[in-house]
């Protein structure tokens, strides 16, 4: 990413509110290739593509590109996100939403996100701290909402828009700051070590989120989401553990 940071990219598909690069795919191929020398029996769930079966026992869910429209545009914030999951052995809906599985039954247990312009290296594994370049990381304290500062984002679909812009109206009026940034990984990585108090959005998927999420808990925050209809699809809000009720009940 940052050898082509500054390269004419080459477009494979744009619609009104996403772009897909040729080096979606080529970044994808190379994290796959990479993983499959390590661990050859372990399926691969990404953004571009699938490689073995997705609902084995344990699979790789990776983002080659978070935030692709910013690195498009020659915006220096996207990162590379990589999270390994098992399945979970027979979970009720009550032990899923109360655990660190999703709904699909599967638990993250590594989570890797990598800033590639700001050097900045952000892991977890389930059970210990989480860590930015080597060094624990932890989430902030503010509990106010109107001293806190919530990132929000924006899924590429009609329906999602039309649900979160009347979200982003009224808690723009309840809060320090509103920032949308275009990378929803480094916006839950950034809540992790307190840089921010919140992210919030709806229709995130799966990759774009799995490995920021146990970034967040192990951090000592919260990574509240939900299902929704369609594939890998989520409404989130990861937090400090300190501001999600005040976020949902403004709406």
């Amino acid at each position: 990413m940052r050898r082509n940071a500054r390269a004419v990219k080459k477009i494979n598909e744009a619609t009104q509110h996403d772009i897909k690069l040729e080096l979606d795919v080529r970044c994808q191929k190379l994290i796959e290739r990479t993983l499959r020398r390590q661990f050859p029996a372990i399926a691969i769930l990404g953004e571009e593509g699938v490689l073995g079966d997705p609902n084995s026992a344990a699979r790789w869910v990776v983002d080659p590109i978070d935030g692709t429209v910013n690195f498009a545009y020659g915006i220096p914030h996207a990162c590379v996100c990589v999270a390994l999951q098992l399945k979970a052995k027979k979970m009720n809906r009550a032990q899923v939403k109360a655990g660190g599985a999703f709904s699909d039954g599967y638990e993250t247990m590594v989570g890797v996100v990598y800033d590639p312009f700001l050097d900045e290296l952000w892991t977890a594994v389930r059970g210990q701290s989480a860590r930015l370049n080597g060094q624990p990381i932890r989430v902030s304290e503010r509990k106010k909402l109107n001293e806190a500062i919530i990132a929000m984002g924006f899924a590429k679909y009609r329906e999602t828009l039309a649900a979160t812009l009347p979200v982003l109206n009224r808690l723009v009026h309840r809060v320090r700051k509103i920032r949308i940034l275009g990378a929803a990984a480094l916006s839950m990585v950034w809540v992790a070590n307190g840089r921010m108090d919140a992210y919030r959005e709806r229709g995130v998927r799966l990759w774009d989120i799995a490995a920021g999420g146990l970034i967040v808990e192990c951090a000592g925050g919260e990574f509240w989401r939900r299902a929704l209809p369609g594939e890998y699809s989520y409404e989130i809000i990861a937090n400090n553990g300190k501001l999600r009720r005040q976020i949902l009940a403004v709406g």
